[in-house]
């Protein structure tokens, strides 16, 4: 993924490769999120190629689409990098994960998914959802958005102790973001906040009434 982001650099910035951007390309949200699909669409499947199977159906729709648009405007000239430096920028990119998230969630729905990656996709979905939402006033991270989200996801599906092991991550995204210049540290708080919040309201507090809408449907 580190060499994504130097496709295409703004006009006149030389082409630099510094920790933090290596950080911000290898922890991205689509990156973060395939990796989170894979565990846990395999801890929740019968055999390995099932859950490979449910994984990349999340992937492909959550992940894989957004980015290809995304590297596609970078080709254009749209966006200066691939983790759009401007609020402007995202505008599109955030419009189509919303919608190629819902697709993945009626897929995933229709062939019968296990219900905890059908929580996954909503869970994607609400949080690009607010994501979306504040992106047209202030440019919250979604870098720690992504990050805290997953730990929040692992501390609740698997154990605390393995979510604790990767509490660094959130350090690190942030710091990384915030060595970047491109978010501020009340930015790279409230996209934390926000990923920290979803996971806990989905899959513990509103769990229960989910899982009886979904059944129903």
């Amino acid at each position: 993924m580190a060499s994504l982001s130097a496709i295409k650099q703004p006009t006149g910035e030389p082409r630099k490769l510094s920790w933090a951007k290596i950080v911000s390309d290898v922890l991205s949200p689509p990156v973060v999120w395939i990796a989170l699909s894979l565990i846990v669409s395999w801890n929740a499947s019968a055999t390995f190629g099932e859950g490979l199977y449910w994984a990349f159906i999340y992937s492909f729709f959550v992940c894989i689409m957004p980015v290809a648009f995304i590297i596609y405007q970078l080709y254009t000239g749209e966006i200066g990098d691939i983790h759009m430096q401007y609020r402007h920028e995202r505008y599109k990119p955030l419009a189509i994960t919303v919608v190629s998230t819902v697709v993945a969630w009626a897929i995933l729905h229709a062939l019968r998914a296990p219900m905890v990656v059908e929580l996954l996709a909503i869970m994607s979905l609400v949080e690009v959802a607010i994501i979306s939402i504040i992106t047209l006033y202030w440019q919250i991270s979604m870098h720690a958005m992504a990050i805290t989200g997953a730990t929040m996801a692992i501390g609740i599906i698997f154990n605390t102790p393995l979510a604790i092991l990767t509490i660094p991550l959130i350090v690190l995204v942030g710091a990384a973001r915030l060595s970047l210049d491109r978010h501020t540290p009340a930015q790279v708080f409230a996209g934390a906040m926000v990923g920290a919040l979803a996971p806990v309201f989905l899959f513990l507090f509103g769990s229960p009434v989910l899982r009886a809408i979904l059944q129903a449907l």
